[in-house]
């Protein structure tokens, strides 16, 4: 491991909690609010690759564990790994990866279609698919219900797809950070 990606992934888990900073907007017929911080981890895990990207967040879920409240709200500790977020929090690690282990196959050819799509397969439907299923659980409801109503979160999820593709294809095209970005991806 380098030292100088290994700053990179701190900063990256200081970007997600920072986006914790923004107040989460609560829904009255779901227990899971609609948070910014899945921004935080798209770009994690696009910018930074897959070990990397799994790292700061795997950092900053550890940190959230330990009780800091870097989740949107001001929430932390450990129950919010049994409430009924915790299909979400646990999926922003395994979301990281898929999208930093696509991201590393396809570096060469990544374009803003094939990193939106990147983004939205595994940071968007696989998140809040597996999240609402967990949350099912949890909350003792139907999976088809929890499902249903986790498409709530589809609109914002793909605003958040599109900023954070943007910010990656602008980093892409910028040839420092292109440059740092492709020896993350080795």
């Amino acid at each position: 491991m380098n030292t100088k990606h290994l700053v990179y992934a701190a900063l990256m888990t200081a970007v997600i909690a920072v986006m914790g900073l923004v107040p989460a907007i609560p829904l009255p017929f779901l227990p899971v609010p609609i948070v910014l911080q899945n921004i935080g981890i798209f770009l994690a895990g696009i910018l930074l690759g897959r070990k990397y990207g799994l790292l700061s967040v795997i950092v900053f879920l550890l940190l959230v564990m330990v009780g800091a409240p870097l989740l949107s709200g001001g929430r932390g500790g450990f129950g919010v790994f049994l409430g009924p977020s915790a299909g979400y929090l646990v999926m922003y690690a395994v979301s990281a990866f898929l999208i930093g282990w696509a991201r590393d196959r396809q570096y060469d050819k990544l374009n803003f279609g094939r990193t939106l799509a990147i983004l939205i397969g595994f940071g968007v439907i696989l998140l809040d698919t597996v999240g609402g299923i967990v949350m099912a659980f949890i909350i003792h409801m139907p999976i088809s219900k929890a499902l249903y109503l986790s498409l709530t979160f589809l609109p914002g999820d793909l605003i958040k797809a599109v900023i954070a593709t943007f910010i990656a294809v602008a980093l892409y095209k910028n040839p420092v950070t292109s440059r740092i970005m492709r020896q993350m991806a080795e």
